[in-house]
């Protein structure tokens, strides 16, 4: 977006940082689709938050994306659009496994993540950037498969898929992903489709991902006993709304013991046998709040500056000179909650009264959140 849009009339900020308390701001200033302050000023637009809080777009680090804005697992189109509702603005592909036919040979397997990579490269599925293209690490490939495939554009990759046996064989190619500039995560725990295999905790130390995926399971979870272990791996800790419930806040009190809590992302691991699940990093949010005793600033830390930061991406935090992706919380009317953070802390799903996309208005009052308190009103400054 061109120009200078002002938020004003805001009833607080969380800017995303993991160990940093909501702030009281009143105004947030956008100039080009980055954020240019958070004091009133010249502005072409406006939108009155009506007290609403600011805080980052979400980011799911667990989407199983495929082509277009369509989902042959439960064969809807939309998904995505309807995600941007729950305030997600951007999306990572936790590999285009779900696609009918998914090659598994060596060019196959590559040209899969080259197309994905592409097709998302300029499009976005009702505004929300897809991280599209992840190579599903397979037998087949070889060390210089990576180099080639990052020379082209592609840089995310998963493991759990290949046909390993244990999935700790795979841990050379991880290696070869990772020394090209790869983000890799792994697959973690029971069985989740046909193709895949379950992934013990042995496995997850021997492969040293970047990304521990759904280490609450996907669905089906790691022992109890094993939990304490994920903390001795070296990437971080994904907990998804699509895994267990139990082995989440466990991971959950873990991370707190361990002054870990900057470890943890969130995501939905969705489209899956679970659903689609528009609101489904709300609801984890809201999920540990409520039942983790955990802040909601913190909560959000997680689907945001965290998963960002693993990401390499300068989305995710509320601060000068980053992209202005950001959604307007606001309390739910009926709510005991006084205001939207509280309401996530009290295991409620605030309203969403606006979702920006570098800096571009592509929501006001979202289809799938509750009614708010008050609604935010867009305007153009004379």
């Amino acid at each position: 977006m061109s120009g200078r849009l002002l938020i004003r009339n805001l009833g607080g900020l969380v800017s995303g940082r993991a160990g940093e308390a909501p702030r009281e701001v009143d105004s947030l200033l956008v100039e080009d689709g980055l954020v240019a302050g958070f004091e009133p000023g010249p502005a072409e637009r406006e939108i009155d938050a009506a007290g609403a809080v600011a805080v980052p777009g979400l980011i799911d680090s667990h989407a199983h994306v495929v082509f277009g804005d369509w989902t042959p697992r439960q064969s809807t189109i939309g998904w995505i659009e309807s995600s941007l509702h729950g305030g997600v603005t951007m999306m990572m592909s936790a590999s285009e496994v779900h696609l009918p036919g998914r090659p598994h040979d060596r060019e196959g397997v590559k040209a899969l993540a080259l197309a994905a990579q592409r097709a998302y490269a300029e499009y976005r599925p009702g505004g929300v950037k897809v991280l599209g293209g992840s190579v599903i690490i397979e037998p087949v490939l070889e060390p210089e498969d990576f180099e080639q495939l990052a020379a082209a554009g592609v840089w995310l990759a998963k493991v759990g898929f290949g046909d390993f046996a244990p999935q700790a064989d795979a841990a050379p190619l991880v290696r070869a992903a990772q020394a090209h500039g790869f983000v890799v995560m792994n697959h973690t725990g029971g069985a989740s489709i046909p193709d895949s295999s379950p992934v013990t905790i042995e496995d997850v130390l021997a492969l040293g991902c970047d990304i521990v995926g759904h280490a609450n399971g996907g669905p089906t979870a790691l022992p109890d006993a094993d939990l304490d272990r994920l903390f001795d791996a070296p990437g971080a800790i994904q907990i998804v709304q699509a895994g267990n419930l139990r082995s989440a806040l466990r991971i959950l009190d873990l991370a707190r013991e361990r002054g870990a809590l900057d470890r943890l992302v969130l995501a939905t691991d969705t489209p899956t046998g679970t659903g689609v699940m528009p609101l489904g990093m709300l609801r984890t949010i809201a999920e540990l709040c409520s039942l983790g005793g955990l802040p909601a600033a913190e909560g959000i830390a997680m689907a945001t500056g965290n998963n960002a930061r693993v990401l390499g991406r300068p989305e995710g935090v509320l601060e000068w000179g980053r992209p202005a992706d950001v959604v307007l919380l606001q309390t739910p009317l009926g709510s005991a909650a006084t205001d939207p953070l509280a309401a996530l802390e009290l295991g409620d799903l605030p309203s969403i009264t606006a979702v920006l996309v570098d800096g571009e208005p592509l929501v006001l009052r979202s289809r799938n959140t509750p009614a708010p308190l008050r609604a935010a009103v867009e305007g153009v400054l004379a």
